[in-house]
């Protein structure tokens, strides 16, 4: 007999009793109702529960669904909440590699899952007058719910994305309108013309919320400083950033 005893079992059981009693006291199960393939990397995904019917969602808000492995969640925005069918809608976007672009990829009607939230990610609720929001593909949940969930604000919104196209036929399925869409360039040269067209807007007592990717909001950010709007003007939420995972 080697090593010595364990009587309340093994490291990695331990663990997934651990992970199964947080899962049932704070996470609520969901099964996933439709999917509708937009492009190559956008899918819209429904996803239902009783659990969602007593929910109080604000624009902005996000929730986190389980990958499988305790405590292993991505993070998305949903789209829209609807608590008298307790349904809720993501606009998911799969990267090149990892458990949530895995995840958005091959999930089907009848596929159940974790879902954690919603709770506070980005609040533009308060925001009064005109609201120019940047981000990029993951984003484009934010701009569709921050639009519908203030209908007397002028919503600007500003996208940086790899593909025009791609995202083109997810902000169409969506009637996103007011959207100016430019692809990446490598040097990030891209950014000049948003930066200057979100600083136009500042003397118009604009709102920013910013959101996506973290080195480009932070550029913005200082820009936007630089010009002397009011952090209370300024909301940043980075949802990724090359390398990293977990940001949000």
């Amino acid at each position: 007999m080697t090593g010595a005893s364990q009587p309340f079992g093994t490291a990695a059981s331990r663990r997934g009793w651990l992970g199964k009693t947080l899962s049932h006291l704070f996470m609520k199960s969901a099964v996933v109702v439709h999917c509708e393939q937009v492009s190559d990397r956008f899918r819209l995904i429904t996803l239902e529960s009783p659990q969602f019917r007593v929910i109080d969602w604000r624009a902005g808000q996000k929730i986190q669904i389980g990958m499988g492995a305790a405590f292993a969640t991505r993070t998305y925005t949903p789209i829209e909440w609807d608590t008298g069918s307790g349904r809720t809608r993501i606009l998911g976007y799969a990267h090149e590699v990892g458990p949530g672009s895995a995840w958005i990829r091959r999930v089907q009607p009848g596929d159940s899952c974790e879902v954690f939230g919603p709770r506070t990610s980005l609040d533009a609720s308060s925001a009064r007058g005109v609201i120019a929001l940047f981000g990029d593909e993951t984003s484009i949940g934010l701009a569709h719910a921050v639009s519908r969930q203030q209908p007397g604000n002028a919503v600007q919104v500003f996208l940086e994305v790899n593909s025009g196209p791609d995202a083109g036929r997810a902000m169409t399925l969506l009637g996103l309108g007011n959207v100016e869409c430019v692809e990446r360039d490598p040097a990030d040269a891209h950014l000049s013309g948003i930066e200057r067209r979100m600083s136009a807007l500042a003397a118009a007592g604009a709102t920013f919320p910013l959101s996506g990717k973290a080195s480009s909001i932070q550029r913005l950010h200082r820009a936007l400083k630089g010009q002397g709007i009011p952090a209370a003007r300024l909301a940043t939420k980075a949802y990724w950033a090359p390398g990293k995972v977990g940001l949000d």
